[in-house]
């Protein structure tokens, strides 16, 4: 059998219209910078020894999460990801995006 038209539908085939599995995105609304309560920490677990940068708190789209954690990327000069809700740094660079969000408008960033 090919792979070529694999679907990800648990359904091989229905002639029930209701049984069609619609996907439903939801656009979480972005607060102001100002009233974004984001929390940085400093976290080495379940990391091979490796320290990271956490930005996390975020509410919002995740568009604009991953733009936010792409220009702290770009400030700090190093390597990072966005997934469940947090911004990754690699390394120790908490002075830096503290900095960084303070002076985007982020008021309420705690270190």
């Amino acid at each position: 059998m090919s792979k070529k038209n694999k679907t990800t539908s648990p359904f091989v085939y229905s002639t029930n219209p209701e049984a069609m599995i619609t996907p439903i995105e939801e656009q979480a609304e972005t607060l102001l910078p100002a009233e974004q309560p984001l929390r940085v920490i400093l976290e080495t677990k379940h990391r091979a020894g490796k320290t990271v940068t956490i930005v996390y708190g975020f509410q919002g789209a995740l568009l604009e999460m991953e733009l936010l954690g792409k220009a702290l990327k770009n400030h700090c000069g190093t390597g990072g990801s966005v997934k469940d809700g947090e911004i990754i740094i690699q390394g120790d660079h908490r002075q830096k995006v503290f900095q960084y969000l303070k002076q985007k408008g982020y008021q309420k960033t705690k270190l």
